[in-house]
């Protein structure tokens, strides 16, 4: 039985639950130095949060670049909860909410072992891998459909 599943945009309110989701999968699953995952721009981001039998699994952030173009960021599944269809869930609704503010562009930095997850939904990949908190990355992007 798969239980109650949600996945949508949330208020500020609900910042503190994004960013422990956060905190589990990047800083302590991963490495990656505080002040790099905290990066203080959370308040001009729009936030969505993932949630399975009321209890929060996932988070991503939508960011405004410059005109039609947005960055899709901070994308976070639990350990728990990863190959059961969440992060395309929280992909989904990212791309909604741009949709909802006629952005046409997004683009992303993605770590490179999900990479192929990316692909899967349409993003391309620019340039050669990089390193971000000593994790090799690679900059995709997808325009939206109309």
């Amino acid at each position: 039985m798969q239980g109650s599943r949600w996945v949508g945009e949330v208020g500020l309110e609900k910042l503190a639950t994004c960013l422990e989701i956060r905190h589990t999968v990047f800083i302590i699953g991963q490495d990656v130095p505080f002040d790099l995952e905290v990066d203080g721009l959370d308040h001009e981001c729009i936030h969505l949060l993932a949630i399975a039998n009321e209890k929060p699994v996932g988070t991503a952030r939508l960011r405004h670049k410059h005109g039609r173009v947005a960055k899709v960021e901070r994308v976070a599944v639990l350990d728990s909860h990863r190959g059961q269809g969440w992060g395309e869930d929280l992909m989904q609704a990212v791309h909604r909410s741009a949709h909802e503010r006629r952005w046409t562009h997004l683009m992303l930095n993605a770590q490179e072992e999900v990479i192929g997850f990316y692909e899967r939904l349409g993003y391309v990949g620019e340039g050669s891998l990089f390193m971000e908190a000593n994790i090799p990355h690679l900059t995709m992007s997808l325009k939206l459909k109309d």
